[in-house]
């Protein structure tokens, strides 16, 4: 089996407190994360879903951004160019959240995570395949699909001095297929920006990050906003880092602050050796899920057979 993960690298999940100022959120961003470089050398940094703006149907359209055709211009998109010039200073791979995106030739809002390369560019855009609707009686209801429109693709990113990362976005962790597919095309790391609420993060936050990493063996990141009780939704936070065998490497409370924790290739390794389903699964009683995806790359085979 290719090694997974080529070489160490250190993983920072910033917890943010996401406020109705946008100018304010992209310049505490961009000082958490610069911080997040200098005190612990990290070289793929995280930031939360919606974190330009308070999360919420009624927020989407007045913080919504236009970020095609690519790039956009500054007046379009002021997060996309703070998001680049962020990536370029630190030198860093960014994974941007996810904002609230405008498309003007689809008249459609979508919730968009934004990756960006150490030179600046941009390597990936995920839009937000599942949307949250949900009903719980006497808990919560929301539905994303009053004002949003779903994406339609697996989003895996090649990191050349790393390996592969796949970026997915909150409710999108609920649904398997989505991490399976991406631990089958290679990546070693599973990115949620997430915005999990009181309820559904009691219920099954740390559930789904541990999850995810155990039936894939690889290591997993979710990245929340703060806690705001004075807000109109209230997130869970607990950002976290979980690694192959489904330890928590690091998790935060619900205040702003940073996680990081070193991703190492050889524990992958000794996790898929210990407990080698990778050599087990049974392709002729169930379907590879993986077998008929295509990658925007071409000839990059399942791993592990």
């Amino acid at each position: 089996m290719a090694k997974l993960l080529k070489k160490p690298v250190k993983l920072a999940l910033i917890q943010l407190a996401c406020t109705a100022d946008k100018a304010h959120n992209l310049s505490h961003a961009r000082n958490k994360v610069l911080e997040a470089v200098k005190q612990h050398n990290a070289g793929i940094v995280v930031l939360p879903e919606c974190f330009n703006s308070p999360y919420g149907t009624k927020y989407f359209p007045k913080y919504a951004e236009t970020l095609l055709p690519s790039p956009p211009t500054e007046s379009q998109s002021p997060t996309f160019h703070a998001l680049s010039r962020l990536a370029k200073e630190a030198k860093i791979y960014l994974v941007g959240g996810s904002i609230p995106e405008y498309e003007e030739s689809s008249k459609k809002l979508f919730n968009t995570s934004l990756t960006f390369g150490p030179s600046g560019e941009l390597l990936a855009t995920h839009r937000k395949v599942h949307l949250f609707d949900i009903d719980i009686p006497g808990k919560i209801t929301f539905r994303e699909s009053e004002v949003l429109s779903p994406g339609n693709k697996i989003t895996i990113v090649d990191l050349p001095e790393y390996g592969r990362i796949a970026i997915a976005i909150c409710y999108d962790i609920r649904f398997p297929e989505l991490a399976t597919i991406a631990a089958r095309k290679g990546a070693f790391l599973l990115l949620y920006p997430g915005a999990f609420n009181l309820t559904t993060g009691a219920l099954h936050w740390e559930l789904q990050a541990r999850a995810k990493a155990v039936d894939n063996q690889v290591y997993v990141g979710l990245c929340s906003p703060s806690r705001d009780m004075d807000a109109d939704y209230n997130a869970w936070g607990h950002s976290m880092v979980v690694d192959p065998n489904a330890e928590i490497l690091g998790e935060l409370d619900e205040k702003e602050g940073t996680v990081v924790a070193e991703l190492k290739g050889e524990r992958i390794e000794e996790v898929r050796k210990g407990i080698p389903i990778y050599t087990q699964r049974r392709f002729d009683v169930y379907p590879d899920i993986s077998k008929d995806v295509k990658l925007e790359e071409e000839g990059q085979p399942p791993v592990g057979g």
